[in-house]
């Protein structure tokens, strides 16, 4: 995997002008030696988003567990502030019907290859913190949306294919739960671990916004003037989630985070469908590159 970062001085957050005139842009792979020739003690942060999380269709180990690796020894090396970005779906899943949430303490219980890689790299980090004294924390959050998310995701996926007028596809019932949070509130969350988080510690991320799927399938046909019933099930996929919930409290009690985007039906309608309308080009080029890339039909 490749990934694009930015390298700027100590100042992490300069004005927007100056930020701009003080960024670097370096795009280096992150389970090979070259990224060591871009980071060193200048950097006095890595945020690692950087990850692969298409189920049933990547090879996690090298990107989310090498990748993982060589960042924590290059944070180690140098002494750098660290925040590993993780997902909830560590934790498994509830049944449909259970109103339990994940919180910090829940036991790791995955069910997808994806999954099991996130939470080796969460075990490496904790790792770290404890035998080498590396400054990191970690962040579990819930489904995103929002501009520029790949196509191949949910909303963007089902949101594109009634534009081109395709008939959208459910896994099962329709009936899995996701709990949806907008990624500009994502951000800013981890913009909050960063300042205010304690070392070691890890911190769930979500808005308290679950969902069917069908239920988000149908919001995006209504706003779209699409018939809500248009769209077919097929089997459901191995290892499908059926209900994840997080309890967020922690990131609001003790780093005092509130969320901007509380309101899913007005953020979907007015950032996100209008987004992919205003946008085509650029979805349509994805959908290209992955279709040859590939050779497989979105």
């Amino acid at each position: 995997m490749k990934i694009r970062f930015l390298k700027f001085s100590k100042f992490r957050k300069p004005k927007a002008l100056r930020l701009i005139s003080l960024m670097r842009l370096f795009v280096a792979s992150v389970f090979e030696l070259e990224l060591s020739k871009q980071i060193d003690e200048r950097a006095d942060l890595i945020v690692h988003f950087a990850a692969e999380s298409f189920n049933g269709k990547s090879i996690f180990v090298k990107s989310n567990i090498v990748g993982t690796h060589n960042f924590l020894d290059l944070a180690r090396k140098y002494d750098i502030r660290f925040h590993h970005i993780s997902t909830d779906e560590v934790y498994g899943d509830f049944p449909l019907e259970n109103k339990y949430k994940f919180t910090e303490k829940t036991q790791y219980n995955l069910s997808s290859p994806y999954a099991a890689t996130k939470a080796s790299a969460d075990l490496l980090v904790k790792a770290w913190v404890r035998s080498f004294g590396v400054r990191a924390t970690i962040s579990n959050c819930s489904n995103n949306y929002g501009p520029y998310q790949n196509p191949e995701k949910f909303i963007p996926r089902k949101i594109t294919n009634l534009l081109t007028g395709q008939e959208p596809v459910l896994y099962g019932a329709g009936l899995n739960i996701r709990d949806w949070i907008h990624v500009k509130d994502h951000c800013r969350a981890i913009d909050t671990i960063i300042d205010k988080g304690v070392i070691g510690e890890t911190y769930l991320i979500g808005v308290n916004n679950e969902r069917t799927n069908v239920e988000v399938l149908q919001k995006i046909s209504l706003q779209l003037g699409k018939s809500q019933d248009d769209f077919k099930y097929t089997a459901n996929r191995s290892g499908h989630d059926l209900r994840c919930g997080i309890n967020a409290s922690k990131l609001y009690t003790e780093l005092g985070f509130t969320p901007l985007y509380v309101d899913f039906d007005k953020g979907l309608k007015e950032d996100i469908l209008r987004w992919y309308q205003e946008h085509e080009d650029w979805w349509q080029e994805m959908i290209v590159q992955k279709s040859e890339n590939e050779g497989d039909e979105m």
